[in-house]
């Protein structure tokens, strides 16, 4: 048994986020009410505060972190002193062999995960892989044919440690490391490649295209990074290293006149490359990574970029993000490729949460740093209290937040705070705030919170019924999905999507790395539907702000453009739609 006395262990944020989020999951394995809620909220602060929790605790501050109480503030103690959490222990006792491992593939989660160890006798990935093989998976509760075959090409897509990882957590490693690479004088050019330069909601691995006529350099400070775990292979032009965090990252570096279709190559996707070399056939060229070749003389065409190859081909340019197969090279060819929303083209946040809710930071300073996003304005939209949210605000606070407001707008410059309100959707569609209070409000998000088991049609109601609600602005999270966590809610989208074209209703985009919900399939879907959008952060810290990237990146995905997001508007004409 660890001493008392000895150092704390030095536990990180993150590690001890994921402990409450696994604690979460496996209370609703067990059906457990409230307490779920509880832990993830946790977590989700826990995760996102800039300072390191253990110098919190050694300061005696665990209770002034919102969302921490005495209970979690002491469990937090219990982890920081042992490296573990008894309660957690005893939880796993608990659930059936297998679960967590089975929880842990993208697509599955803890509930299904569940059905699958009571109906079929599943404890493990490989007992999955040959269930889903025999079609044994697509007649149980919650899958189908569909869940089936998406079973099996997670499995088949894992790769290194087995492990997806939110682009949230990752990009920002992603991005530090090419920086570091691009510093050297050798490095001629450099770009992540692969998913997350596609930007897909979770990443498998890694992937960094560099040229360089020096490739030994580069791949020796590759090599020696100080996140490294274990180096799996180094070798002249390409290296492979699993950090501390458990991902993996490959780097490859190709000669300069290979670089511009060697990055278009190791992008992706597959299924776009194939279309891509299939369309270079077409004109007897034979398309690789190595080169465009003309099959008749054997001569290399030359360019620069990947612009230039798309224009050989006679295709507008199409972003990665999009590069999926989805009927961008159609849309390319007839003319209809959209002009995807830029990453600078946000002017404001419709989400955010302050100190008064659950959040971290001031309204002023939550303004302030909004503004040096260069936004034009903020929507500060708190929870509304109801039983389920007492740390949420009721009539009253409101009404003091709004006077805050006010006195925030006075004392700024340059930015605009806007009055919102987070409020809950009930089971009967029903909102925890009265009509005449949110008619005073600038900004309404109405969010489904609890109650997320309801069949499909009940659901649908639900959620309908908020939608026609005429002081409802945008739908919050509309499918309240947690990725790799919690699936999406039963709900008939098209209708959902029809409704809120209709009445006029923002779907929001929220940039929380564990949401991005809509997902950007559900966003291509709702825009051919003709819904707007909002995007918002659903900040619970100044430094969370930052997440609006990765709302954008899921729009861009989505084939998202300006016109179709309404806070790419100008403050002036954000309020004409707000208030229509």
């Amino acid at each position: 048994m660890r001493d008392p006395l000895e150092t704390p262990i030095r536990m990180t944020n993150k590690q001890i986020a994921a402990i409450f989020y696994e604690v979460a999951d496996l209370l609703e394995i067990k059906s457990v009410t409230f307490k779920p809620v509880a832990y993830r909220r946790a977590a989700h602060v826990i995760e996102t505060l800039q300072e390191d929790i253990t110098s919190i605790n050694e300061r005696g501050k665990l209770e002034d972190i919102p969302g921490v109480g005495i209970h979690i503030a002491a469990k937090i103690r219990e982890i920081i002193g042992t490296g573990k959490l008894a309660y957690l222990e005893k939880l796993k006792k608990e659930i059936p062999k297998g679960v967590l491992e089975l929880a842990e593939i993208e697509g599955i989660g803890p509930k299904k995960a569940l059905i699958l160890s009571r109906q079929l006798g599943i404890t493990n990935k490989e007992e999955l892989k040959e269930a889903a093989k025999a079609q044994k998976i697509r007649d149980l509760p919650g899958f189908g044919e569909k869940s089936e075959k998406n079973i099996l090409l997670s499995i088949q897509t894992m790769k290194g440690t087995g492990r997806r990882f939110l682009l949230g957590d990752i990009l920002p490693v992603a991005e530090k490391i090419k920086r570091r690479l691009a510093d050297l004088p050798q490095t001629q050019q450099i770009s992540l490649a692969g998913s997350i330069r596609r930007r897909k909601e979770t990443i498998g691995d890694v992937d960094i295209l560099a040229a360089s006529a020096e490739p030994e350099k580069i791949m020796t400070e590759f090599c020696t990074l100080p996140e490294i775990d274990r180096i799996l292979g180094k070798g002249p032009t390409k290296s492979s290293i699993v950090l501390t965090s458990g991902v993996q990252v490959d780097l490859r570096v190709v000669d300069k006149d290979q670089y511009w279709t060697a990055l278009q190559y190791f992008t992706g996707s597959k299924a776009h490359n194939i279309a891509m070399r299939r369309r270079a056939l077409d004109r007897n060229w034979r398309l690789n990574e190595y080169g465009v070749t003309d099959l008749f003389t054997g001569k290399k065409l030359h360019g620069q970029t990947e612009q230039d190859l798309y224009r050989m081909l006679d295709l507008r340019y199409i972003e990665p993000e999009m590069r999926e197969d989805r009927g961008e090279i159609e849309a390319a060819i007839n003319g209809t490729l959209p002009e995807i929303v830029p990453y600078d083209a946000v002017k404001g946040d419709l989400h955010v949460h302050s100190s008064w809710s659950g959040g971290k930071h001031t309204i002023k300073e939550l303004a302030e740093a909004a503004k040096a996003y260069g936004y034009e304005y903020i929507a500060i939209c708190d929870h509304a209290w109801n039983p389920q949210t007492p740390h949420g605000l009721d009539e009253g606070a409101i009404a003091k937040q709004q006077k805050e407001i006010e006195q925030a707008n006075r004392d700024l410059d340059g930015i605009v705070v806007l009055t919102g309100i987070e409020c809950s959707i009930d089971t009967e569609g029903n909102l925890d705030i009265g009509n005449k209070l949110l008619g005073d409000l600038d900004v309404v998000v109405a969010s489904v919170h609890s109650g997320l088991n309801m069949p499909k049609s009940g659901m649908t109601k639900r959620v309908l019924a908020a939608l026609h609600n005429d002081r409802v602005d945008i739908l919050g999270h509309p499918t309240g999905r947690i990725i790799q966590q919690r699936d999406p809610v039963q709900l008939d989208l098209p209708a959902v999507f029809d409704a809120a074209a209709e009445l006029g209703v923002a779907l929001e985009i929220n940039a929380f790395p564990a949401r991005l919900d809509l997902s950007d399939t559900n966003c291509k879907m709702a825009r051919e539907h003709g819904a707007r959008f909002s995007i918002g952060s659903d900040a619970h810290t100044r430094d969370n702000l930052g997440f609006m990237e990765l709302g954008i990146a899921t729009a861009r995905r989505g084939w998202l453009e300006d016109k179709d997001i309404i806070n790419t508007l100008h403050l002036q004409d954000l309020l004409m739609v707000l208030e229509s």
